[in-house]
């Protein structure tokens, strides 16, 4: 069986769990890591028996490298995705994928002008409860649906330092609600604000409207003393809630409440074998470089609404 070169870029807190799960999986050969951090490079180089770089160019330039995982702090993911696409390698960019619409772009044009795979990193597709909803929902066993609410709440991660609330973890509610909704919103309202946090929001509430009078809400914030991540999609026949860290699904229909068993498994595992197996066979990936900039204009649609204090608009999506 063939192996898959590939390198991770970043290997803080979220890198070292891909350098992990790539060590673990036999169709891969983990042959490098970089980081601008020299004692963590070292580190994980030393821990996964890799190649550590603290130059991601003098990295990229191995010819035994052909897939990257850019896992760096938001603002510089854009910026390490289009140098590993220059240099001829397929990427997963972790999201927010860039720090604007503009470097969204310009990723994935260099991709397509390439002809290489660039994959957004919503680990969130991946997770089993949410791939049984969606099921539920293409079945019609939930009816038509009406609503969704999202709820992503915790304390302050002490990791996150360089964007808001909205880019790091309501975007990815923001994927998963165009994802069971199979649709684009065509507005946005939101509201976010700042409690703790000196630079960035560190609260927010978006809802999202979409054709046909259909809504969804979400909730994120870095407030609360606990961590709760839930989805909650309500239909003209039942209704589908989620844990996102349990997996489990619960259908609640007139006088009867069934829980779907299924079996616990890893996100991160099943997004990185995604990736994997889209390079080997050269296969598009289940999320795309333009679901990651559709999620990111709407992020920053969002950031615009609070800022005006009104509803925005959102134009068609194309690039």
């Amino acid at each position: 069986m063939r192996k898959l070169g590939v390198a991770i870029v970043g290997v803080g807190f979220w890198g070292r769990n891909h350098a992990r799960v790539y060590k673990e999986m036999p169709e891969v050969e983990l042959v490098a890591v970089c980081d601008i951090d020299l004692k963590r490079t070292e580190s994980i180089a030393k821990t996964f028996d890799v190649e550590g770089y603290v130059d991601s160019r003098e990295m990229l330039k191995r010819d035994d490298v052909e897939a990257v995982s850019i896992c760096t702090w938001s603002t510089n993911l854009a910026v390490e995705a289009l140098k590993a696409l220059n240099a001829g390698k397929h990427v997963l960019v972790e999201k927010p994928m860039a720090s604007d619409v503009r470097q969204a772009k310009e990723l994935i044009n260099t991709a397509e002008e390439e002809g290489l795979i660039l994959m957004a990193g919503f680990i969130e597709r991946f997770n089993p409860g949410v791939q049984r909803v969606k099921d539920l929902i293409n079945k019609g066993e939930l009816g038509t649906i009406v609503s969704a609410t999202a709820r992503r709440v915790s304390q302050w991660p002490e990791r996150i330092g360089d964007v808001g609330v909205i880019k790091d973890t309501a975007i990815h509610d923001i994927d998963i609600i165009r994802h069971v909704f199979s649709d684009d919103p065509i507005v946005v309202y939101a509201k976010v604000g700042r409690l703790k946090h000196i630079r960035f929001e560190d609260y927010a509430q978006i809802m999202l409207t979409f054709k046909g009078g259909r809504t969804a809400f979400i909730e994120a914030n870095w407030l609360t003393p606990y961590k709760v991540r839930n989805l909650l999609v309500t239909g003209s026949d039942a209704i589908a809630s989620l844990n996102y860290l349990t997996q489990e699904v619960k259908v609640e229909r007139a006088g009867q409440c069934v829980m779907l068993e299924h079996e616990w498994k890893e996100p991160l595992k099943l997004e990185l074998q995604h990736f994997v197996g889209c390079v080997l066979n050269n296969k598009e990936p289940l999320v795309t470089g333009a679901d990651g900039l559709k999620a990111l204009l709407i992020a920053e649609a969002s950031l615009k609404s609070s800022m005006k204090c009104r509803a925005v608009k959102l134009k068609a999506f194309n690039r």
